[in-house]
C-alpha cells in the first residue's frame, strides 16, 4: 500500500468523516487522485466512501480493527510473514494483523495453503493467484466475519500444523484475552491443532484486558508486536519462556 493511503486512513480514523476536498489539500494531491485512493480503500474493507466524504466503518467491523494503526499492523505482518516459506500449510486466526500476513503469504510465497476461520480473510485475499484457503465452516459472525460453533471441531480435527497465528483483544497476567466468547472458543479448538501458537498484535493491547479468556501464556510460542510495548509486559511474557519479536516504525 502506498504511504499516501496509510496518512489517508490515519486522518480517516482520527477524525471519523472527512471531506474529500481536506484530504486533498493535506495530502498535497489533487481530487481525483483522493477519490481514486478511496475507491481502493473501500475495495478494501478499509473506509466507507459517503457523497464528497470519507468515512469509518462500523467500530465493531473487522474492516475498523484493520485500519485502525494500519502501518503498525503491516509491519507486525511482514515481520511473521518472514518465518513462513513456499509450500507451507499455516492456521490464521481472525483480526487485523491476521488479514495482512494472510495477504503479505497470498502475494509473496509460492504455493501457501491457510486454514482459517475467517471469511473476511478468504474474501480479502480472493485474487491473489497464490494461496490455496480452507475455510472451516461453522456459524457465521456478521460483524466480524469468522465461523464460530461446534462445527468448527468437526472441520479442524483432519488438520495438523506447524504455525497458528492468532489475533487478541488484550491480555492480562494469566494470559491473552478476547471480546467475545465464541470466537475465544474457537481459537482455542484450532491451538490445539499447532504446534506452535503466535500472537500478533499492536502493543496497544497489551492495556487493555478483554472480556473472556483466549489462551493462557503457557500456550504461547511467540509475540510479533512494535517497539512500543511497556517493559512489565513484556517481561511477564519473557518469564513464561514466549519470544517477542518487535518491529519499529523506523524499517
Amino acid at each position: 500500500m502506498h504511504m499516501r493511503h496509510t496518512r489517508l486512513l490515519n486522518i480517516v480514523n482520527r477524525r471519523k468523516r472527512v471531506a474529500v476536498t481536506e484530504l486533498a489539500q493535506e495530502l498535497e494531491v489533487s481530487e481525483v487522485t483522493i477519490r481514486k485512493d478511496l475507491n481502493l480503500l473501500e475495495q478494501k474493507g478499509l473506509l466507507r466512501r459517503e457523497h464528497g466524504f470519507a468515512a469509518m466503518i462500523a467500530s465493531d467491523d473487522i474492516g475498523n480493527h484493520l485500519s485502525f494503526n494500519y502501518d503498525w499492523k503491516r509491519r507486525i505482518a511482514h515481520r511473521a510473514a518472514e518465518t513462513i516459506h513456499n509450500g507451507e500449510t499455516v492456521m490464521i486466526e481472525s483480526g487485523g494483523c491476521c488479514a495482512l500476513l494472510a495477504e503479505e503469504l497470498a502475494g509473496n510465497r509460492r504455493d501457501i495453503t491457510i486454514i482459517t476461520n475467517s471469511a473476511f480473510i478468504a474474501g480479502y485475499i480472493r485474487k491473489q493467484p497464490n494461496a490455496h484457503v480452507i475455510l472451516l465452516g461453522g456459524e457465521y459472525q456478521n460483524e466480524s466475519q469468522v465461523m464460530v460453533g461446534p462445527m468448527i471441531q468437526t472441520c479442524i480435527r483432519n488438520f495438523y500444523v506447524n504455525k497458528f497465528f492468532i489475533g487478541i483483544d488484550g491480555w492480562n497476567q494469566a494470559g491473552f484475552m478476547s471480546n467475545d466468547l465464541m470466537r475465544a472458543e474457537a481459537a482455542r479448538t484450532m491451538a490445539e491443532h499447532a504446534q506452535q501458537n503466535i500472537i500478533l498484535t499492536e502493543s496497544a493491547k497489551f492495556q487493555q484486558t478483554g472480556v473472556v479468556p483466549l489462551l493462557p501464556l503457557e500456550r504461547i510460542a511467540s509475540v510479533y508486536t512494535d517497539d512500543q510495548a511497556d517493559r512489565s509486559s513484556l517481561n511477564r511474557m519473557n518469564s513464561h519462556g514466549i519470544h517477542i519479536y518487535p518491529v519499529s516504525s523506523e524499517h
